[in-house]
């Protein structure tokens, strides 16, 4: 392992796995996304098939600020929401198994009560918070909020659907 990398580790915590933190090479192996678009840069803490926070650092190098806006820098909702759906990949593919294989792929396939409190500008870090409500099959509910500091700044009720590649 290398200097300064975070290992994943699990441990046991009143009868449920609790996975610990995952650093940008270990979300890598559980998300397709790759720059500009990967928006998920730590996995803080895991219980699969409950619950995942995992970190966003915006920063004034985002490829959206200079359009989006340049006299007052924003994050745009949508990508928030984005942020929010690959969080909910990564517990998906964590409730399902603890090895990425490759052949599988998660798809958003919904967004319900998307709301906006606060703007997200340079310098937040994002805190990802999903808690799984449900899983028929292959569609997969989730509670999911997006925080900066103590503030929800977004929230979503998110639905995924996993297929074979």
């Amino acid at each position: 392992m290398a200097k300064g990398r975070v290992e994943e580790m699990t441990q046991e915590k009143e009868g449920q796995i609790e996975v610990g933190a995952m650093d940008i090479h270990q979300v890598m192996k559980h998300l397709p996304h790759r720059y500009p678009f990967l928006l998920v840069d730590k996995v803080v803490s895991c219980v699969p098939g409950e619950t995942l926070t995992a970190l966003k650092n915006v920063t004034i190098n985002e490829p959206f600020f200079p359009g989006h806006f340049p006299i007052k820098p924003v994050m745009p909702g949508v990508l928030i929401l984005e942020a929010l759906a690959q969080a909910t990949g990564i517990l998906t593919a964590k409730s399902m198994s603890d090895a990425p294989t490759g052949e599988t792929l998660y798809y958003l396939v919904g967004i319900d009560n998307a709301r906006f409190k606060q703007p997200v500008e340079p310098g937040d870090q994002m805190i990802l918070k999903t808690d799984l409500i449900r899983n028929k099959r292959s569609i997969w509910k989730f509670d999911a909020k997006a925080l900066v500091g103590d503030n929800v700044v977004a929230s979503a009720e998110i639905i995924c659907s996993v297929q074979s590649v």
